[in-house]
């Protein structure tokens, strides 16, 4: 999670600590087999950049590392049907952005990371796994220090790669056959289908199917909060953080 203060940073060096969270959570990913999806409605141009960051190497020995963009402006729609559990999504787009918005909000239920990058108002706190902000100077994504943000991203992505002891998911921090917290933890999830008093839902664990008669009216597409198989409420933008 950003560990980016109130105080909003105006340059990528105000931005190391979250830099460096980022990048060795993205190397840890890229290292089990993930793809990076990078999405952009606001500026495409961005996205396509960082991409081509990742997938084509401009120093010799480093790694091409498997991204693609999310073309368009209904990245929940393309997504949907691209995104694998393990997958890493980079959104680069302002925080008023409905879309983004929409799909930071369900990035959760499939078991994706996310990273925002931005610049402007600052989007609520939990919006994204990693928040990488240049403050309120709303000229940020026209400029150079835009640039060598997620330039210094790619690097530092790289930079973990060397240090390969860190490669390593840490251990659960619970032991034992029970856990009694996580056993009473809710798992957000995604509505796929709905019939007669269940539903088929889309979780970060893979596909089940829920009972979901506590909760009225669902649909495809809603996200519901489930636990022990039954889906024990609706879950909106404010909730979900």
């Amino acid at each position: 999670m950003s560990t980016q203060t109130a105080s909003e940073a105006t340059s990528p060096a105000d931005l190391a600590p979250d830099l460096a969270t980022a990048s060795l959570a993205m190397a840890r990913r890229f290292q089990a087999g993930a793809t990076m999806w990078c999405v952009s409605p606001s500026w495409p141009h961005h996205a396509r950049h960082v991409a081509v960051e990742f997938v084509h190497p401009v120093i010799v020995g480093k790694r091409a590392l498997p991204a693609l963009i999310a073309p368009g402006r209904e990245p929940v729609a393309h997504l949907r049907a691209s995104v694998e559990p393990g997958d890493l999504v980079v959104a680069i787009a302002p925080a008023a952005d409905p879309e983004v918005g929409d799909l930071m909000r369900r990035a959760h239920a499939w078991g994706v990371e996310t990273a925002w990058i931005g610049a402007g108002p600052r989007p609520p706190a939990g919006a994204a796994n990693h928040v990488l902000w240049l403050g309120e100077d709303d000229r940020a994504p026209h400029d150079g220090r835009f640039i060598l943000l997620y330039h210094l991203l790619w690097e530092l992505t790289h930079v973990c790669f060397e240090h390969r002891g860190n490669l390593q998911e840490p251990p659960p921090v619970c032991e034992g056959e029970v856990c009694i917290t996580c056993s009473d933890q809710g798992e957000l999830a995604e509505i796929v289908s709905h019939l007669d008093g269940e539903a088929r839902v889309r979780t970060a664990t893979g596909m089940r199917t829920v009972d979901v008669t506590l909760v009225d009216d669902v649909a495809p597409d809603d996200l519901v909060l489930v636990h022990a198989g039954t889906a024990i409420a609706r879950v909106d933008g404010e909730e979900r953080r």
